[in-house]
């Protein structure tokens, strides 16, 4: 069966915890045999008091019972601990094991997954499965050892009795399945739909400004409450069917009672049974009952555990499409001050998912790209807006694979180096900052050797100044994705985080797009001489900011249309040229309306008068 192959997968994660289990289980069955033994102190008791049996008797019998009791419910809380504590564990380690499974995968699954949804996977579906890790398996146990502890002395007692009785129960099970793949298919789509909530809140959470600044408070909101609607709706037809499984099984236990107090009631009168005996015999079908009913909740938490542990095994068996070599080599030794040598070789990319997204051909956003700068140069890659800056900034560090061609680093393809060795190498920037809600010094010395490194990294990217004016300096506290910082501020930051590691390479994926001219300026001053021996790479669509690199790849639609330096580009008066002209004429354009607004004269009904 699917439910239990996907429960299956669990069993790895029991080896650690096989003596626990083990002894937990034994407990289970000690603690049901000594239940099971307080009737027969009762059937003796009874028929002891009818047969006239000694006071003193009746009174040792009766402190068996209590006793036994006492020791068994000792043993319940002895097996509780044990199997719950179980499933504590289970659950820390493969919260752990899918927390480490999502941080070794491509960004091309984070492109087809949604964040809600995995939230909803590493909270809801997780308590799922841990129910059926201990609780599930506990009462389990506990249902059959006390069924059939009961069903013994029950036959012992009157095997046509026992027949008669356990009749009605004989449909518990069908019942039980049949209810129960109800149960998985239902709760399945309250899983799924429970990831698309979480995926709305946290969008609205994310993007609250974009919403409060649009004014669409309300309108989020009715969304909201729409899908909050029929979750609403598809928890309650779970409820319904989980709300009929139990008196069903009631039901069909109530059954079998009506027929013991019948029949055991008259062959009690005839004498054919005791008093006593007719009384352990309820108590006996009062214990096989119970566990029965039981078997409903045991059901439901098996469907839901696995219907959550099918969902869990969707990130667990994902494998990033970025291989890495069996046996990964090494990158020469560098010299000082000499830098890597990046050589792009007929590369061609298109992002995965997209191969059959124009009349089944790829999308290709790179495509014949080759180019093989100096050992520590900057080369500046620009173009317009959609024409493959990012994508081939992305694919230095592995963040995807081309699917032509190759990029080799100091003449090694970086498919052959570790992801270790090769991201080590590289300090990377990308396009839109990320900081994380930590102190403004750890976000700086992250993946750094010392908090020195971030602050020293601070001066270069022109944020120092900018820190030292705050409350707590180096030690102030960002909000989630460092809302309280502008963007360039952001933008500064990762920068200083990039060059903090002191890396061979550097890449600035328009790093600077969100930093106003002036401090740009300084800020690029500055990366001359820190970028002295390192090689880099600088995509950006402003002249400004790759004018003075050694190298300056022209990209337009996602190929090479021009490469050289500087001056050679612009006498050649192609691709280049054309665009450094574009940008002085707005830049000219928005000057002059700065002036224009500067100067504007005051109205008649304006504060002139």
């Amino acid at each position: 069966m699917p439910a239990l192959k996907a429960l299956g997968r669990l069993l790895p994660y029991y080896r650690p915890y096989r003596s626990n289990v083990a002894i937990g289980l034994g407990l289970v069955i000690v603690s049901s045999a000594l239940a099971s033994v307080v009737p027969l102190f009762l059937r003796r008791a009874l028929d002891g008091i009818r047969a006239g049996v000694a006071l003193r008797n009746i009174w040792l019998l009766a402190v068996a019972m209590v006793g036994v009791s006492l020791f068994a419910g000792v043993l319940r809380y002895w097996m509780r601990d044990l199997l719950n504590g179980v499933s504590r564990w289970i659950e820390y380690d493969l919260r752990n094991a899918l927390y480490a499974a999502l941080e070794a995968l491509d960004p091309s699954y984070y492109a087809r997954t949604r964040t809600g949804d995995l939230m909803a996977r590493m909270t809801n579906d997780l308590s799922a499965v841990r129910m059926a890790v201990g609780p599930a398996i506990m009462y389990l146990m506990n249902t059959v050892a006390g069924g059939a502890f009961a069903l013994f002395f029950m036959l012992r007692i009157d095997a046509r009795l026992t027949m008669i009785a356990t009749l009605p129960m004989l449909l518990l099970p069908i019942v039980g399945i049949w209810m129960g793949k109800q149960i998985h298919e239902r709760f399945e789509a309250v899983q799924e739909y429970f990831g698309e909530l979480t995926t709305l809140a946290q969008e609205n959470l994310s993007g609250v400004r974009v919403v409060r600044a649009y004014r669409q408070e309300t309108s989020e909101i009715r969304r909201f409450d729409a899908m909050n609607d029929e979750y609403l709706e598809k928890n309650m037809r779970l409820v319904r069917l989980y709300g009929a499984m139990h008196p069903a099984f009631v039901l069909l236990a109530g059954l079998g009672m009506v027929a013991v107090l019948w029949i055991g009631g008259a062959l009690t009168i005839r004498g054919a049974i005791s008093v006593g005996s007719f009384v352990a015999f309820g108590l006996y079908l009062g214990m096989l009952t119970w566990p029965l009913i039981a078997l409903g909740w045991v059901i439901n938490l098996f469907q839901r555990g696995a219907a959550s542990m099918a969902r869990l095994l969707d990130i667990l068996d994902a494998r990033s499409l970025l291989l890495e070599p069996t046996s990964g080599r090494a990158l020469p030794p560098t010299t000082t001050n000499a830098g890597r040598t990046i050589e792009f070789r007929d590369v061609g990319f298109y992002y995965p998912g997209t191969e059959k997204s124009d009349h089944g051909r790829p999308r290709w956003v790179l495509r014949h790209v080759s180019f093989t700068p100096p050992a520590g140069a900057t080369i500046g890659i620009v173009g317009s807006a959609g024409s493959g800056k990012s994508a081939l900034m992305d694919l230095v560090p592995r963040l995807y694979d081309p699917q032509e061609g190759e990029i080799l680093l100091d003449g090694v393809p970086i498919r052959d180096l570790s992801l270790v060795t090769l991201r080590t190498e590289i300090g990377y920037v990308p396009q839109e900052s990320f900081l994380f809600s930590d102190t403004i010094a750890s976000n700086l010395a992250y993946g750094a050797s010392s908090a020195e490194a971030g602050r020293w990294a601070a001066g270069i990217a022109q944020l120092a100044a900018t820190v030292e004016q705050f409350p707590g300096r180096f030690a102030t506290v960002l909000g989630e994705r460092g809302i309280n910082l502008s963007g360039g501020q952001k933008q500064r930051a990762a920068l200083a985080r990039a060059l903090a590691r002191r890396p061979s390479i550097v890449l600035l994926d328009d790093a600077l797009s969100a930093v106003d001219t002036h401090t740009e300026a300084e800020i690029l001053h500055a990366l001359r001489t820190t970028l002295a021996g390192r090689t880099a790479l600088i995509a950006s669509h402003r002249i400004s900011a790759i004018r003075d690199a050694s190298w300056i790849v022209v990209l337009e639609r996602g190929e090479i249309v021009e490469q050289g330096r500087h001056d050679e580009l612009l006498a050649a008066g192609g691709r280049y040229w054309a665009l450094l002209n574009r940008q002085q004429l707005e830049d000219a354009i928005a000057e002059e309306d700065e002036n224009i607004e500067l100067v504007q004269p005051v109205t008649d009904g304006g504060l002139a008068e």
